[in-house]
Protein backbone atom coordinates (compact mmCIF):
# COMPACT_ATOMS: atom_id res chain seq x y z
CA UNK A 1 0.00 0.00 0.00
CA UNK A 2 1.45 3.35 -1.04
CA UNK A 3 1.84 5.96 1.69
CA UNK A 4 0.93 9.58 0.98
CA UNK A 5 1.88 12.44 3.27
CA UNK A 6 -0.81 15.12 3.12
CA UNK A 7 0.48 18.47 4.37
CA UNK A 8 -2.64 20.61 4.80
CA UNK A 9 -3.53 23.15 7.50
CA UNK A 10 -7.27 23.36 6.74
CA UNK A 11 -9.01 20.71 8.84
CA UNK A 12 -11.96 20.31 6.49
CA UNK A 13 -9.72 19.87 3.42
CA UNK A 14 -7.42 17.50 5.34
CA UNK A 15 -10.30 15.35 6.57
CA UNK A 16 -12.11 15.17 3.23
CA UNK A 17 -9.04 14.44 1.14
CA UNK A 18 -7.52 11.93 3.58
CA UNK A 19 -10.77 9.93 3.73
CA UNK A 20 -11.12 9.90 -0.06
CA UNK A 21 -7.51 8.78 -0.54
CA UNK A 22 -7.89 6.07 2.12
CA UNK A 23 -10.96 4.73 0.29
CA UNK A 24 -8.79 4.45 -2.83
CA UNK A 25 -6.35 2.23 -0.91
CA UNK A 26 -3.67 4.71 0.15
CA UNK A 27 -2.25 4.94 3.64
CA UNK A 28 -2.49 8.64 4.49
CA UNK A 29 -0.13 10.41 6.89
CA UNK A 30 -1.12 13.91 8.02
CA UNK A 31 0.85 17.05 8.81
CA UNK A 32 -0.79 20.37 9.70
CA UNK A 33 2.04 22.78 8.81
CA UNK A 34 5.20 22.95 6.72
CA UNK A 35 7.57 22.27 9.61
CA UNK A 36 5.68 19.13 10.58
CA UNK A 37 5.57 18.11 6.92
CA UNK A 38 9.36 18.32 6.59
CA UNK A 39 9.85 16.35 9.83
CA UNK A 40 7.37 13.66 8.78
CA UNK A 41 8.90 13.37 5.30
CA UNK A 42 12.22 12.54 7.00
CA UNK A 43 10.84 10.20 9.67
CA UNK A 44 8.13 8.42 7.65
CA UNK A 45 9.63 8.33 4.12
CA UNK A 46 6.26 8.47 2.31
CA UNK A 47 5.91 7.38 -1.31
CA UNK A 48 4.48 10.77 -2.28
CA UNK A 49 3.71 14.14 -0.69
CA UNK A 50 0.68 16.34 -1.34
CA UNK A 51 1.84 19.81 -0.27
CA UNK A 52 -0.54 22.69 0.37
CA UNK A 53 1.42 25.82 -0.52
CA UNK A 54 -0.27 28.23 1.94
CA UNK A 55 0.84 26.81 5.28
CA UNK A 56 1.69 28.20 8.71
CA UNK A 57 5.16 27.86 10.31
CA UNK A 58 6.90 27.04 7.02
CA UNK A 59 5.00 27.65 3.77
CA UNK A 60 4.78 24.96 1.10
CA UNK A 61 7.52 26.57 -1.01
CA UNK A 62 10.03 26.52 1.87
CA UNK A 63 8.94 23.07 3.06
CA UNK A 64 9.46 21.69 -0.46
CA UNK A 65 12.93 23.25 -0.66
CA UNK A 66 13.81 21.76 2.75
CA UNK A 67 12.64 18.29 1.65
CA UNK A 68 14.65 18.58 -1.59
CA UNK A 69 17.76 19.63 0.37
CA UNK A 70 17.86 16.37 2.37
CA UNK A 71 19.45 13.32 0.67
CA UNK A 72 16.97 11.00 2.45
CA UNK A 73 13.91 12.84 1.06
CA UNK A 74 15.10 14.57 -2.13
CA UNK A 75 13.58 11.96 -4.47
CA UNK A 76 10.08 11.79 -2.92
CA UNK A 77 7.56 13.09 -5.49
CA UNK A 78 5.73 16.23 -4.34
CA UNK A 79 2.48 17.50 -5.81
CA UNK A 80 1.69 21.12 -4.93
CA UNK A 81 -1.91 21.89 -3.98
CA UNK A 82 -3.07 25.49 -4.10
CA UNK A 83 -6.25 27.50 -4.34
CA UNK A 84 -4.27 30.06 -6.36
CA UNK A 85 -4.69 28.95 -9.96
CA UNK A 86 -2.86 31.92 -11.46
CA UNK A 87 -0.41 31.26 -14.31
CA UNK A 88 2.75 31.87 -12.30
CA UNK A 89 1.82 29.48 -9.49
CA UNK A 90 2.59 26.31 -11.43
CA UNK A 91 6.01 27.60 -12.51
CA UNK A 92 6.73 28.75 -8.95
CA UNK A 93 5.82 25.31 -7.56
CA UNK A 94 7.98 23.47 -10.09
CA UNK A 95 10.84 25.88 -9.44
CA UNK A 96 10.61 25.16 -5.68
CA UNK A 97 11.04 21.46 -6.44
CA UNK A 98 7.51 20.12 -6.84
CA UNK A 99 7.03 17.40 -9.45
CA UNK A 100 3.49 18.45 -10.33
CA UNK A 101 0.79 20.94 -9.43
CA UNK A 102 -2.96 20.78 -8.83
CA UNK A 103 -5.58 23.30 -7.83
CA UNK A 104 -8.18 23.40 -5.09
CA UNK A 105 -10.92 22.58 -4.75
CA UNK A 106 -9.49 19.18 -5.53
CA UNK A 107 -10.84 17.31 -8.54
CA UNK A 108 -10.23 13.80 -7.17
CA UNK A 109 -10.07 11.86 -10.47
CA UNK A 110 -7.56 14.39 -11.85
CA UNK A 111 -5.48 14.34 -8.65
CA UNK A 112 -5.50 10.51 -8.53
CA UNK A 113 -4.21 10.45 -12.11
CA UNK A 114 -1.35 12.79 -11.15
CA UNK A 115 -0.57 10.64 -8.09
CA UNK A 116 -0.46 7.50 -10.22
CA UNK A 117 1.79 9.19 -12.80
CA UNK A 118 4.27 10.21 -10.10
CA UNK A 119 4.19 6.76 -8.46
CA UNK A 120 4.85 5.09 -11.84
CA UNK A 121 7.95 7.24 -12.33
CA UNK A 122 9.39 5.93 -9.05
CA UNK A 123 8.98 2.24 -9.94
Amino acid sequence: MARILLVEDNEMNRDMLSRRLARKGYEVLLAVDGGEGVAMAKSQQPDLILMDMSLPVLDGWEATRAIRAEPATEAIPIIALTAHAMDGERAKALEAGCNDFDTKPVDLPRLLEKIEQQMAKRD
